[in-house]
């Protein structure tokens, strides 16, 4: 019976959707996290007696024609965008980009990635980097006599120095933009890479090119949010249900069939 596997694809496709919200839920408190939605696509349709055909009897064409559907399947786990609020922490090295753009890392492997997490360190060198060690590019080194830093929204570092009554240029931060941000590869620990699907990155200074801006001392919260995500889970769960009770019924009809004598 068709019912049963049209159902456990429904239940397949719940239980996605489940995972998916279970992990923003998880990662309502990673800095720059951006909130996935489960999207679904119909299965192919069986074509019993398809739209147009000309019905023998008397020659009239049926205008709908009997189309079967075979279920649902995963089209894709799509990222939401939106910039989550921004929090005041007064770290030194607490960036957060208000606007469009990410932070390019480099790994260790010499391939470059990209976050919007701005809690960045330092070194025993003074290298500044990401929490994970990885260094921000252009790499910037801070004096470790250097008794402050300064960094304004075009990303330019300063240090101030006890001997030096002007601050000091370091360096300059740059931002990342891609033509599709949607399809970057996520590989944990917030960082992305570039995808055929998501274009070249695209660096240029803070401000520029429709790149956002820096602000020091601030990190970017997750945009989940909570509520929306729990309601999601409720609706999810009923549905769950209705086609497990699908299964349930069509268990039944098929129960009553083999009883027939």
């Amino acid at each position: 019976m068709r019912a049963l596997k049209i159902a456990a694809t429904g239940m397949s496709a719940q239980q996605m959707r489940v995972e998916t919200i279970a992990n923003n839920l998880a990662n309502m408190s990673t800095t720059g996290y951006n909130a996935r939605r489960a999207e679904f696509a119909d299965l192919h349709y069986q074509q019993l007696t398809r739209a147009g055909t000309v019905n023998a009897a008397d020659g009239t064409v049926l205008p709908t024609g009997v189309q079967l559907g075979l279920g649902v399947r995963p089209a894709a786990i799509s990222v939401n965008l939106a910039q989550g609020s921004l929090s005041q922490t007064n770290g030194d090295l607490d960036i957060a980009i208000d606007g469009k753009g990410y932070f390019e890392v480099t790994l260790p492997s010499g391939q470059a990635a990209y976050t919007r997490d701005g809690g960045l360190k330092r070194t025993g060198e003074g290298l500044i980097v990401t929490s994970d060690g990885f260094p921000v590019a252009p790499e910037i080194v801070i004096p470790s006599d250097a008794r402050s830093i300064s960094i304004n929204a075009d990303g330019e570092v300063y240090a101030y120095f006890a001997t030096a009554t002007q601050a000091q240029l370091l360096g300059q931060f740059s931002l990342a933009g891609f033509t599709n941000a949607k399809g970057l590869e996520a590989m944990g620990s917030n960082l992305f890479v570039e995808t055929e699907a998501s274009g070249p990155a695209v660096v240029s200074t803070p401000g520029a090119d429709g790149l956002g801006t820096m602000r020091q001392g601030y990190l970017e919260d997750s945009s989940v949010d909570s509520v929306r995500e729990v309601t999601e889970l409720i609706e999810a769960q009923r549905a769950y249900e209705l086609n497990a009770k699908v299964i349930s019924a069509a268990d039944q009809m098929l129960g009553a069939t083999t009883q027939i004598r």
